[in-house]
């Protein structure tokens, strides 16, 4: 495939990078597919069975009209046992996002930064504050609850958001300390508990406060469906709160907004738990081999992360955005560059957990990429699971242990777009490099200072 076509792709994009289509139409990684790193996807799930049955019926859920979206809630509640009158479920959880800023976010919102996009971009679109705070790194992005509601104290924020597991990081807090949170932040209008990724957690076996949400007057806990049934395309996500917040929601969303997939797909998933439980506990099993063999190449350190993706810092002098490219265009593997989301830089990048196959191949393509002049790979040693090595620490006393050792030879100049990055651990928000843009223009001028 051409390089210089792929480069202008992601110059095009915005706040996401171009789609995997989008890709695919323009011939990258031709000679052997994409390894797709970049898109959070559950890789075990539908099984191939499953995959089956949806081809096998393809001609009536591309002809027919689905049912309402009570119909395909109330079978998803069944499923997940959930009170329906607490359920709404949208096109996607960016959806929900959309119609919780515009019904529920009245004046201004504090965020943790970096996170989900949709979360500072949302409300800046329709003229909101977006308050940010930013997670230093130096703690490993870890966030302390008692500083964010000082920082929302400080700011008058009216609404806020937290993201658990967090993206881009996959930072973790322990239930009891989201509710301290939730207690703590009783008098604004809107608490959002975004738990897209929280499926794939396993450092408490009830992590979730949709329970205790259903119980406050302010309190949204939000939750994704493609992301950990592996069907980002379907376009279904839902909310959890008391039966006014849900059914505020609800009121407002489009007629038949859940397409013909998503309700053949909700009413598939009672025939088929055994396969999903299976498909979560492989994928964490998946996460803390990827974390051990990314820690072993110099110079990159790996951030412990509760999600489906892990977050690394490339070595020094590496650019993410330039390796993002080497990497699709010489090795076909496609990779989540962080340099466009608020509160990181180009000399980070999340990568999704995928199969040790995978992973063999995205760990041989950055040794290639990375480390000129050849270099004698890491000594071979066998992984073995063990016990967890990552215990929640919403806000670790030191930088995260896994950092490779010092690299032998400095990363490729190919690897260098020639800026130096900056860095801040103040609460106002990121510095960033010179030429930076979200792809929102009030984004832009609120971390430019304009």
């Amino acid at each position: 495939m051409a390089g210089s076509n792929v480069t202008q792709l992601f110059s095009a994009s915005t706040a996401h990078s171009p789609s995997y289509f989008t890709l695919d139409r323009a011939g990258a990684g031709a000679a052997g597919g994409i390894t797709d790193f970049c898109i959070p996807c559950n890789p075990y799930f539908p099984t191939p069975a499953m995959f089956d049955e949806l081809g096998s019926r393809l001609r009536d859920i591309l002809t027919y009209y689905p049912s309402g979206a009570d119909t395909i809630t109330a079978e998803l509640c069944q499923v997940l046992g959930l009170n329906p009158q607490t359920v709404a479920m949208g096109n996607g959880s960016t959806e929900l996002i959309t119609w919780i800023d515009h019904l529920l976010v009245h004046e201004s919102l504090a965020v943790p930064v970096p996170t989900f996009g949709r979360w500072t971009d949302q409300p800046m679109e329709t003229g909101k504050r977006v308050d940010m705070l930013l997670l230093p790194e130096a703690h490993g992005f870890g966030l302390d609850p008692e500083a964010f509601v000082r920082f929302i104290r400080s700011r008058g924020s009216r609404a806020a958001v937290i993201c658990n597991p967090n993206n881009p990081d996959g930072g973790f807090l322990p239930k009891q300390r989201v509710l301290a949170l939730l207690d703590a932040l009783q008098d604004l209008d809107l608490v959002v508990v975004d738990e897209s990724f929280l499926e794939f957690a396993d450092a408490e076996p009830e992590p979730s406060v949709a329970a205790e949400a259903v119980l406050r007057t302010n309190v949204i806990v939000l939750r994704s469906l493609g992301k950990n049934f592996g069907l980002h395309g379907v376009r279904f996500g839902y909310l959890v709160a008391n039966p006014g917040l849900a059914g505020k929601v609800r009121a407002a969303l489009p007629k038949w907004n859940l397409n013909s997939f998503a309700e053949t797909v909700v009413f598939m998933l009672k025939a088929h738990r055994a396969e999903y439980a299976d498909s979560i506990a492989r994928s964490r099993r998946d996460r803390e081999e990827m974390t051990w063999r990314l820690s072993r190449l110099p110079g990159l350190t790996v951030y412990p992360s509760q999600g489906n993706f892990v977050y690394v810092r490339l070595p020094q002098g590496a650019d993410g955005i330039v390796l993002r490219d080497r990497l699709l265009s010489d090795h076909g593997v496609l990779v989540r560059d962080c340099a466009n989301k608020v509160g990181s830089s180009s000399r980070f990048l999340r990568l999704v957990v995928r199969p040790q196959q995978d992973v063999d191949r995205l760990i041989g393509a950055l040794e290639q990429v990375l480390y000129e002049p050849a270099r004698a790979a890491p000594e071979a040693v066998a992984w073995t699971p063990g016990p967890r090595r990552f215990a929640p620490e919403p806000l670790p006393a030191a930088p995260p242990a896994h950092t490779g050792e010092r690299p032998r030879h400095a990363p490729t100049a190919m690897l260098t777009r020639g800026y130096q990055e900056t860095t801040s651990a103040r609460d106002l928000g990121p510095v960033r490099p010179q030429g930076y843009t979200s792809g929102t223009a009030a984004v832009d001028r609120l971390v430019g200072g304009a």
